[in-house]
């Protein structure tokens, strides 16, 4: 196993883009999914959505390419977030942030950085406070 894949705990959300948060909030919700926790992040409005160890981050862009291929990143659970940013520098990963990112989501917050996939996909790994 990889030193980054060893900091990695399991899948913490996928991003989902929305132009319409009642609309994709009420979609989730008959499919059985919970609001988990909802916040606003400079101006924009975001919701996470879970059921049975999946959660869905969907904020409300404006931007959303309304097609498939329109999930926007992925994010991968973390047990050290500087052990994690370390272990991504090491292998050769330059990181989009200059710096470990803080957001005021959860309890308590969540710090993150991303990372480019080969496909030009958004890679963040997250520590959730």
């Amino acid at each position: 196993m990889t030193e980054i894949g060893k900091r990695v705990t399991g899948l913490q959300h996928i991003g989902l883009p929305t132009n319409d948060m009642p609309a994709t909030v009420a979609f989730y919700r008959s499919l059985g999914f919970e609001i988990a926790h909802q916040a606003n992040n400079n101006g924009e409005a975001v919701c996470f959505l879970q059921l049975a160890g999946v959660c869905i981050e969907a904020y409300e862009s404006g931007k959303a390419a309304g097609k498939a291929g329109a999930i926007d990143h992925i994010a991968l659970d973390v047990d050290d977030i500087e052990a994690a940013w370390e272990a991504v520098r090491a292998a050769g990963y330059q990181p989009r942030e200059s710096e470990i990112q803080t957001l005021p989501f959860w309890y308590k917050g969540v710090r993150f950085f991303n990372i480019e996939g080969p496909n030009g996909e958004t890679v963040e790994f997250g520590q959730i406070l």
